[in-house]
């Protein structure tokens, strides 16, 4: 009997023991949890501050030319396009400037220092807002020369499907579609030769 109730002891022992190791174990791997959601939740602004127009920070190093980069949900709930355009996209970037409603980016769709031919700060790289300037559906990404059901004489650009607007490869809108504007291209700034800033100017920064 005092064997049976030794043996029982030593059982509630180790199973007591077993249970405060486990809660131990439990509590632990909370409190890592509970550092590290903080720590990867500052590399990601929350979907309000997002929603609010926080910057977001963009990798465009392994974007090769003729690549896009998106729609990233990433800009006052905006998606936006991130472009590389190689030597022959800029090339012919401006061929067709008669074809455009707005080829000189009179109107305020982008920040100063975009106001140029090829609406970017990089020639190579564009930032735009990916919504059609018509009813913000998002435009197609075409960017061959080539001839398309929709336009013969293509020379690569944004078409979107909704209602026939085009863009050219610098988000600037032909003449006689519904879109009444170019494709808008956020505040954004290069903090290294890999890395785009998006939301934020530079002098803002």
């Amino acid at each position: 009997m005092q064997r049976e109730k030794a043996v029982s002891k030593e059982g509630v022992g180790i199973a007591r023991r077993k249970f405060l190791i486990g809660a131990n174990l439990v509590v632990g791997s909370v409190g890592v949890a509970g550092l590290s959601v903080p720590f990867v939740g500052s590399w990601n602004p929350s979907a309000r501050a997002l929603a609010a127009g926080a910057p977001i920070k963009v990798d465009v190093s392994k974007l090769g030319p003729g690549e896009i980069l998106g729609p990233i949900p990433a800009w006052r709930d905006k998606p936006i396009f991130v472009i590389k355009r190689s030597e022959e996209m800029l090339e012919k970037l401006n061929a067709q400037n008669d074809r455009l409603a707005d080829p000189s980016s009179e109107r305020l769709q982008q920040p100063d220092y975009a106001k140029n031919e090829t609406r970017s700060i990089r020639r190579d790289v564009i930032v735009l807002v990916g919504l059609c300037t018509h009813l913000s559906c998002s435009p197609k990404f075409r960017p061959a020369v080539q001839p398309e059901s929709f336009d013969p004489d293509w020379v690569g650009g944004f078409y979107c499907p909704c209602h026939g607007s085009k863009f050219d490869l610098a988000g600037r809108v032909y003449a006689g579609v519904p879109a009444p504007s170019n494709m808008e291209v956020p505040p954004h700034y290069f903090e290294s030769d890999s890395v785009v800033v998006i939301g934020e100017d530079e002098d803002t920064a």
